[in-house]
């Protein structure tokens, strides 16, 4: 079995062969040149030889593609930004809504893509099920958010409360109290994604090396083990392995997310359960649940990860014992039929994290270098909409994707992106957030707890929860 399959189900699952393509050897020149051949990297060479078919494009991966991030998430292809909210807040009501439909909008244009070159990836859309489950203040919190959802222009075709009887008819957990619905979401096999945009790519006739890590890159060269490319523009999209090419570490964290399987559940255990159309689902603590039931009938269960002390990188893709546990018990609190099924699959993945907690999309057109990251962990349809972007501000050219706020025109690196504090302060701010996650749970979860020790849980936890802004 390769070495490859080990990175994640969906790694797994493939059935092509997971053979390296050839590495880049010797030097060459090319009008723009991408480092990483995850989803960024693939989406941004893709809406480039859509829009100019002469360019000369080559990719440069470490290992092969779908090894990062894009062979290891969740499956959420979401019509979303982390941190739309205030980046959008300030703007008229027009730009808003406009960019709004730009969002939402990400699903349909993936799919479009899809059908266009052929690419099965386990694609359904039937939205997001953000439940209240475990503790009566999950409640209170949705409805909170469902507020603020309407007050920055939004609607009920956009975002709705469902009552219990309403949720039930799609998933049936544990202690529901209710849920928002949201169409704007699809649910993909990661692994597919990734490895048929590559095929495409390449057929379009971008030249892709593999097990090509880069040792050194400026504007205008990048340099791997073995060879190098001189490029008019540079495209790094490496994400959670920023801190492998500097100065991108220094505004760039790698942040792990940990995710497990189950083993295929019988028809009747999903009778009891629902999901039948491929709905993604969470519930509306601070441990970041998230969840989908497969194609073939698994249940893929995520929660929140971890930071490793100096922005390491986390090498091992299985969890530990412990890491397993909390996340049998999460899901296992929500569907207590599922507590003790076998968990066949495991694994983590590093994903990138900006200062302002929000992606960010540059044309440094003075370098001619272009980036776009930061997506914290909602990259499957963030990538798609940088990719397009980044390909439209190479070109010069200007539309509603390059005047958004997340975008910056004319800007460095250094100016674009603030810079991550020096440890020891990342590793135990960190951790004091994480602890105070942790510990409201537990106090929320145990519904003998006093209310004043409820009240002081959840306050100190929404309070460290505000230098993640």
């Amino acid at each position: 079995m390769s070495a490859w399959r080990n990175v994640s189900l969906w790694m797994d699952q493939l059935e092509e062969p997971l053979i390296p393509r050839a590495p880049l050897v010797g030097a060459m020149e090319a009008d723009v040149v991408i480092i990483g051949a995850g989803y960024t990297g693939l989406w941004t060479a893709y809406y480039l030889k859509r829009q100019a078919p002469e360019l000369r494009i080559v990719i440069v991966e470490a290992e092969i593609s779908g090894f990062g991030a894009s062979g290891r998430n969740g499956g959420w292809l979401m019509g979303n930004l982390l941190g739309e909210d205030r980046l959008l807040a300030s703007l008229p009501l027009a730009a808003r809504q406009e960019s709004h439909q730009l969002l939402h909008g990400i699903p349909d244009e993936v799919a479009t893509v899809l059908q266009r070159e052929g690419i099965d990836c386990d694609y359904r859309k039937a939205g997001i099920l953000y439940t209240a489950a475990r503790y009566p203040e999950q409640e209170t919190s949705l409805r909170g958010q469902l507020r603020a959802l309407y007050e920055q222009g939004l609607t009920e075709a956009d975002y709705r409360w469902m009552s219990v009887n309403e949720l039930n008819e799609q998933l049936r957990i544990a202690t529901p109290y209710g849920a928002i619905h949201t169409p704007h979401c699809a649910t993909i096999h990661p692994a597919k994604l990734v490895r048929g945009l590559a095929r495409t790519v390449e057929r379009m006739g971008v030249q892709l090396f593999e097990k090509s890590r880069v040792r050194h890159w400026q504007p205008g060269l990048v340099r791997t083990e073995q060879g190098e490319v001189r490029a008019n523009w540079v495209v790094p999209a490496i994400e959670g392995y920023s801190v492998t090419l500097p100065p991108l570490g220094n505004h760039l964290l790698p942040v792990q997310s940990l995710i497990v399987a189950t083993a295929p559940l019988p028809a009747a255990t999903w009778a009891e359960i629902g999901l039948e159309r491929g709905q993604a689902f969470s519930e509306a603590s601070r441990q970041v649940t998230y969840g989908q039931r497969t194609k073939d009938d698994r249940l893929v269960f995520g929660a929140r990860g971890g930071y490793k002390f100096g922005g390491k990188l986390r090498a091992d893709a299985s969890l530990s014992d412990e890491e397993v546990a909390l996340r049998r018990y999460l899901f296992g609190e929500l569907f207590p039929i599922l507590k003790n099924v076998p968990i066949t699959h495991s694994w983590g993945g590093n994903l990138g994290m900006s200062r302002s907690f929000h992606p960010h999309m540059i044309c440094d057109r003075k370098n001619q270098v272009a980036l776009s990251g930061g997506y914290g962990g909602e990259g499957v349809g963030a990538s798609n909409l940088g990719g397009r972007t980044l390909a439209q501000l190479i070109l010069g050219e200007t539309s509603v994707l390059t005047r958004q706020p997340w975008v910056q025109l004319d800007s460095s690196i250094r100016q674009g992106l603030r810079t991550w504090e020096p440890e020891p302060c990342r590793w135990l701010g960190y951790n004091a957030i994480i602890k105070s996650f942790v510990n409201e749970d537990k106090v929320l979860a145990d519904p003998s707890s006093a209310p004043w020790k409820r009240s002081v849980a959840s306050g100190l936890a929404q309070f460290m929860e505000g230098f993640m802004k």
